[in-house]
Order: C-alpha cells, then sequence, then structure tokens
C-alpha cells in the first residue's frame, strides 16, 4: 500500500495540476481542498519544492504552484520520492537493487518470477500516468489506461 503521505503529496499535486499554468494555490486552500492537515502539507511541498516540481511565491499572489507541466510529473516519479522504490522484492528494485538476504539463486526463485511481472506492470502503469492524464481521464469519467480491471 502506498503511505498516507503519498497520497496526499499526490492530491495536493492534482489540485495545483488543475489551475492555470502560472497560478499559485495556498497551503490552506490546498488543505482544505483535499482534505489535508496543513502541517503534514507543509512537509510534503517543501519536498515535492526540493526536488524541482512544485515552486513557492511570496507576497499577496503568493503560494505553491507547478514548476514542471503536468504531463511531465509522472505518479511512479511522486511515489518513489516520498516513498522509495516501488518494487515489492529489494531483488526487483530498480534504484534500490539488493538481493534478498535468504536468496541462493535469483534465476531459480519461483517467488521472484511471479513478483518481478507485478514490479514490471505497476511501474508500466505508474511511469506511464502523468498528473496531466489523471486529470483529461477524470474529466472526461474514464478510467485510466492498464486501469480497467
Amino acid at each position: 500500500m502506498i503511505s498516507q503521505k503519498a497520497k496526499y503529496a499526490m492530491r495536493a499535486l492534482v489540485a495545483l495540476a488543475r489551475v492555470e499554468p502560472g497560478t499559485s494555490l495556498m497551503i490552506g486552500e490546498i488543505a482544505e481542498s483535499q482534505n489535508i492537515p496543513k502541517k503534514f502539507l507543509e512537509q510534503i511541498l517543501l519536498d515535492l519544492k526540493r526536488e524541482g516540481i512544485v515552486t513557492s511565491r511570496r507576497g499577496k499572489a503568493g503560494g505553491y504552484l507547478m514548476m514542471r507541466a503536468p504531463d511531465a510529473v509522472s505518479f511512479g516519479e511522486v511515489l518513489r520520492l516520498i516513498d522509495g522504490p516501488l518494487a515489492p522484492l529489494p531483488c526487483l528494485s530498480k534504484v534500490a537493487y539488493h538481493r534478498c538476504a535468504d536468496c541462493t539463486s535469483e534465476s531459480a526463485c519461483e517467488i521472484r518470477h511471479v513478483f518481478a511481472k507485478v514490479a514490471e506492470a505497476t511501474r508500466d502503469i505508474l511511469d506511464g500516468t502523468t498528473l496531466a492524464d489523471s486529470l483529461s481521464a477524470t474529466a472526461a469519467g474514464h478510467t485510466i489506461p492498464g486501469m480497467d480491471a
């Protein structure tokens, strides 16, 4: 399961992606509209800012806004940023690979073979789905490709 922090990060980004490019939203606006605790949201937005996904403005028209276009931010990127590797087993991780401690042979591991398919499908969907995709699918009342099961 994804963490609550990751869900909040994705909901905050979707809220920011919904507004006109260059438009900022105050933390309080995002927190209220997305039902996210404000203090928790502040930390999440700082993480997203450090990674260059959002930026902030000071002053009367201040707040947070998307630094990158919604079609350039995938759900996989956000999930890795907040929760770490997507792989269900450490031996399947592309960014944090390490051999399982109790493994004698990765090539003969039946469990690894099954979960390799799960990891690949998960990566394909999460890395292939952007914030823009989710907005257009929601607006049209459609499901996201690969998720119509």
